[in-house]
C-alpha cells in the first residue's frame, strides 16, 4: 500500500476521531449521562455523513480516489464505524438483499453486544 493512501486515510481519522471527542463532549454538556446520547448521535451522524458522502462521491460527482479514502475510510472510520455497517447493511436492502441485511443487522448488534459483555466480564475476572 503506497504511503499517499496510507497518509490519506490517517488525516482522516485523526479529524474523525478529535470529531467524535468533541462532539461526545458537547452532546454529554447539553444531555447529561443518563442515556447514552452522544453515541446515538455520532452514529447516526456518521450514518448519514458517510451514506451522503459516498452517493454524492460515486454518483454525482466521480469524486477523486485519494477524498474518498480520506472522508470515508478515515474520518468516517474514526468517527463511527457503525456507519460502514450501516451503509453495508443498506446496500444489501438496495440490492434485494433481505436475509443478508437482516443477518448483517442481527449479527451486527448481537455479537457486538456479546462482544461488549465478554469483554466487561473479562476485565472484571482479572
Amino acid at each position: 500500500m503506497p504511503a499517499r493512501e496510507l497518509l490519506y486515510v490517517g488525516a482522516g481519522g485523526f479529524l474523525g476521531a478529535n470529531s467524535r471527542f468533541l462532539v461526545s463532549r458537547a452532546i454529554s454538556q447539553w444531555f447529561g449521562g443518563s442515556f447514552p446520547y452522544a453515541t446515538l448521535f455520532i452514529n447516526v451522524s456518521g450514518s448519514f455523513i458517510l451514506g451522503f458522502f459516498l452517493i454524492w462521491a460515486t454518483e454525482r460527482v466521480m469524486a477523486d480516489y485519494h477524498l474518498r479514502q480520506f472522508v470515508a475510510i478515515g474520518f468516517c472510520g474514526g468517527y463511527t464505524t457503525f456507519s460502514s455497517y450501516s451503509f453495508e447493511t443498506f446496500s444489501l436492502i438496495e440490492q434485494g438483499h433481505y436475509g443478508l441485511a437482516l443477518s448483517n443487522f442481527l449479527a451486527n448488534n448481537v455479537l457486538a453486544l456479546g462482544g461488549a459483555v465478554l469483554g466487561a466480564v473479562l476485565a472484571r475476572s482479572l
